[in-house]
């Protein structure tokens, strides 16, 4: 098991159940990095665990809490390369990539350079730079460990697979969010309230946001992909609305194995840092028999296109899926403060990953910013 860890986005809903499990466990955290949205929360975890490092992304925060903080031993850095230099440590054993949005790409890439196995919960990460990411982690030969549910789900079901070409399919559950059964007529006026009312799940509002429109499902794809090494053509998705089956894989002979359990993050965060080993958890034991039924159903894709428009990204390849990410980021951001309708999210996303070339060409770092740059760009000139 990893003892030492350092977290980015510890403010965020992953971040804080990834402290949880780290104050469980014992663990030493060597550092911690947010975006600067939430300093009082930032201050309190550093107080806590006494990271020898910490990082703010908005170079104005990280100034309020150095000031915070000058009664600690705790050094602050700022913006990108404080990010990066959190998920650097030397002493860090493994890092818990948790920031939401591409901001987690350079740090994930600087933790996989500096050698540290990563726990992946930002799936931006894969879906803008996954063949960067990929290839990097196997030269230096760094695990990158799922903290998805669902991707978790299927990390779990594959340890007892006799080898890759055995895995055939890969079936990703989804909640359905707050929409399922609802047609795209319906879905023509929902509130930012209504998107945010997220059945089973306590998350941060973009991440809620893309479940709602289901582009979160899609991103999964993607990212499924990368991860696993499987075309998107082999990655199914089935809607399960009490989120019990958190995804299943099927192998060569038409066996399926599921992974289960009640819907907290903690397992997943869990069994990214302590494996392969397995330690008792707080999470409430799951009985099958309190919840009776276990219901799945097809999801609907006239009414939620996004699933559609990230595989035909990912078929696109090269740069599509990383404007893709990055329109969706921004029309999230757009919507959530009131200037485009619910449905708008995903039709600026799919027009930005078709206006990339098709192929699989090379392609840098700097290109996959630039194009969730100009993606962006995109979405704010569309929207006006």
């Amino acid at each position: 098991m990893k003892k030492k860890i350092s977290v980015l986005g510890s403010t965020g809903s992953i971040g804080t159940q990834t402290l949880d499990v780290a104050r469980q466990l014992g663990l030493t955290v060597c550092a911690l990095a947010a975006r600067g949205g939430n300093l009082d929360l930032l201050e309190r975890q550093i107080r806590e665990f006494k990271p020898r490092f910490a990082a703010v992304f908005d170079g104005e925060a990280a100034k309020s809490l150095r000031l915070a903080l000058r009664d600690t031993d705790t050094q602050v850095g700022e913006g990108m390369d404080g990010l990066c230099q959190a998920a650097s440590l030397e002493e860090a054993e493994l890092v818990c990539s948790a920031v939401v949005g591409m901001v987690g790409l350079q740090p994930t890439l600087a933790a996989i350079e500096a050698g540290k196995d990563v726990a992946l919960a930002n799936k931006e990460t894969l879906v803008a730079g996954g063949a960067l990411v990929m290839a990097r982690a196997r030269e230096k030969g760094v695990r990158i460990l799922p903290v998805d549910s669902e991707h978790s789900a299927v990390f779990q079901c594959l340890q007892g697979s006799p080898g890759k070409s055995a895995l055939q399919r890969i079936i990703l559950t989804a909640s359905g969010g707050p929409f399922f059964g609802k047609t795209r007529e319906e879905l023509q006026g929902v509130t930012v309230e209504q998107a945010l009312r997220h059945p089973n799940w306590s998350m941060g509002a973009k991440i809620t946001i893309d479940s709602a429109t289901m582009m979160n499902k899609g991103l999964e794809i993607i990212e499924a992909s990368w991860l696993f090494g499987l075309p998107v053509s082999s990655i199914d998705v089935v809607v399960h609305r009490e989120s019990i089956v958190h995804s299943l894989i099927e192998y060569a002979d038409n066996s399926v194995i599921a992974q289960l359990g009640v819907p907290d993050m903690r397992i997943p965060i869990q069994y990214a840092i302590t494996y392969p080993d397995r330690f008792p958890s707080p999470v409430k034991r799951l009985s099958l028999a309190e919840w009776g039924k276990l219901t799945f159903f097809p999801p609907d894709a006239a009414a939620f296109p996004a699933m559609g428009a990230a595989r035909r990204a990912m078929e696109r390849g090269g740069l599509a899926p990383a404007a893709l990410n990055g329109a969706n980021e921004a029309a999230v951001g757009l919507f959530l403060q009131g200037k485009i309708p619910f449905l708008r999210i995903s039709e600026l996303a799919a027009q930005a990953a078709e206006a990339q070339p098709a192929g699989e060409e090379t392609y840098t770092l700097q290109a996959v910013l630039e194009a969730d740059r100009a993606a962006r760009e995109a979405v704010l000139s569309a929207a006006g």
